[in-house]
């Protein structure tokens, strides 16, 4: 396949895929409009045109293509062998231009600045590994300027070639796990999961655009996971029926746990009372109606929908998933739900992480461990001293056991109303320094698979901490994670989803146990396992 095409010469073009929410889309205007600039000149100079395929609609305040329909539109109007470009600043729902990618012909190229301010890397990360999912071929690049080296000789190779293939010379799949004590375990987990079976509550499936976050039944059941399909109406319902003295309990051992609540008295802009009042009926809510199914892991979809009537389910999500958390007791009084022990909540539905996080649980604690583990995006990083430092925040799921000094470390900050007009507050912190397993679980060419690896959370200099909070959203938790023998091309490159899974070990041996015992559990399901970088394996 060649990038030079048809008679219109060395011409690709270009589709921004944008948000669902408006406000989101208008504030990030600015910032996609410069990224278009500086690629134009790029392909300029280059001696090409890179021509827009959909207009800027003066109406609404951006040139994004916010629904799906618009999507399918634009691609109406790019030849079907033309090279395509994909450009992204901000988040972005992937199924805007899945369509059009799926029966496109010509080269496909995705881009994204390498910026915290907004998750246009986050976007592209997903919108990616729904092309993986999709089984369609494309390319993808990043970069700060789109003028270094790196990028340019991508660029150049993706125009005279139709494809640049990333370095994956860090991936290797698993051969075989040696006898032992953590194989023994990967064998027991297996057999009982198969055995008594497992479900996960997806509150309304597909959140966020994220085709890559859905796993059909067909690849799901065979590992003894099987979907509890829940509507988020029923969690609000259910929320309505808990009582204010449930919610003021809950927050009352918050406090008491050392947890603070910024708050203030405008609803449109600040956290207030009310808004956490909401929030922490959702996390007594969610558990009552795990109880009533037998959940084993719970996902809270919020974004489209929920996001219209309350304030944001991520305190409720960071909550769910520590073992040591405010105690709810059952509708009648008689039990306490899941006492000592977390609920895996999967943030944004994302089933690769339930299928992850229900496992990892389930490892953690037979190895002794605390099992509390949680989500990440991966929104950015930069070199500190020796190391490529990341950048892993995420709105929701992270339990307080990650932040220095647990609930002592953790403050309670309002949503940006761009993305969540009613409100409600995080779980903010900065993740203790340790040790991690860090993994994804993906679906591609038709199966599960999951890729795994180590990483070491640093600590840097508070002020440090500060200007990546201000260069990225300052309101969610932080961590600064260190990879193993993985570069930030490599990942950016590889990684199968915008989303990383991460959870603590006592110590580097007890970290290195912990992958060999969850390789092995994903082994004995059938589960193709990919090593990424240093690990003991």
């Amino acid at each position: 396949m060649t990038a030079t095409i048809t008679r219109e010469g060395r011409t690709a073009y270009l589709v921004a895929s944008g948000d669902l929410r408006e406000s989101a889309n208008r504030e990030g205007w600015p910032t996609q409009q410069a990224m278009e600039a500086a690629l134009s000149r790029t392909f300029e100079a280059e001696g090409w045109s890179l021509v827009r395929a959909h207009e800027f609609d003066p109406v609404k305040g951006h040139g994004f293509l916010d629904s799906q329909r618009r999507g399918m539109d634009a691609f109406l109007g790019i030849p079907q062998d033309a090279p395509v470009v994909v450009a992204e600043t901000i988040w972005q729902y992937s199924h805007h231009v899945l369509p059009g990618l799926r029966f496109h012909r010509g080269p496909i190229l995705t881009v994204a600045n390498f910026s915290g301010e907004w998750p246009g890397l986050v976007g592209m990360l997903g919108l990616n590994a729904g092309l993986r999912k999709a089984g369609v071929a494309y390319s993808t690049l990043w970069s700060e300027g789109f003028d270094d080296e790196w990028f340019l000789d991508g660029l150049r190779t993706w125009m005279s070639t139709g494809r640049v293939h990333p370095d994956e010379s860090h991936v290797r799949p698993l051969t075989a796990i040696p006898e032992g004590p953590e194989r023994e375990l990967g064998r027991r987990l297996a057999d009982d999961l198969r055995r008594r079976k497992a479900i996960v509550g997806v509150f309304d499936e597909g959140c966020m655009g994220m085709y890559n976050a859905i796993i059909d039944d067909e690849l799901l059941n065979p590992l003894g996971i099987f979907k509890e399909r829940l509507s988020q109406s029923a969690l609000y319902a259910e929320m309505r029926e808990t009582s204010d003295a449930d919610a003021d309990a809950v927050r009352a051992w918050l406090e008491d746990a050392g947890m603070r609540f910024l708050t203030g008295d405008d609803e449109a802009t600040e956290l207030t009372d009310a808004q956490i009042h909401q929030q922490l009926k959702m996390y007594i809510a969610a558990l009552r109606i795990a109880d009533d199914f037998g959940l084993d892991a719970v996902g809270i979809q919020y974004q489209q929908g929920l996001k219209d009537l309350v304030p944001a389910s991520d305190l409720a999500e960071g909550l769910l998933n520590d073992p040591h958390r405010p105690p709810v007791r059952s509708r009648d009084g008689s039990r306490v739900l899941w006492e000592g022990r977390m609920l895996p909540h999967f943030n944004e539905v994302d089933e690769g992480v339930a299928v992850d996080a229900l496992l990892t649980e389930r490892v953690w604690t037979e190895l002794g461990f605390d099992p509390a583990n949680t989500l990440h995006d991966i929104r950015w990083g930069e070199q500190y001293g020796d190391d490529f430092v990341w950048v892993f925040e995420i709105s929701g799921a992270v339990p307080p056991a990650h932040l220095v000094d647990g609930y002592a470390g953790a403050v309670s900050e309002r949503q940006r109303p761009s993305y969540f007009p009613l409100g409600g507050g995080t779980i903010k912190g900065i993740s203790k320094p340790g040790e991690i397993v860090w993994s994804r679980v993906y679906v591609e060419a038709g199966e599960v698979r999951v890729d795994l690896g180590r990483a070491t959370v640093v600590e840097l200099p508070r002020e440090e901490t500060e200007r990546r909070w201000a260069a990225t959203t300052s309101q969610w938790p932080i961590m600064h994670a260190v990879l193993h023998g993985v570069t930030r091309d490599q990942m950016m490159g590889r990684h199968p989803a915008n989303h990383v899974q991460v959870a603590y070990a006592p110590d580097a041996e007890g970290a290195d146990r912990a992958l060999i015992a969850k390789a092995a559990l994903f082994a004995e399901l059938g589960v193709p396992v990919f090593l990424c970088g240093d690990t003991p394996l």
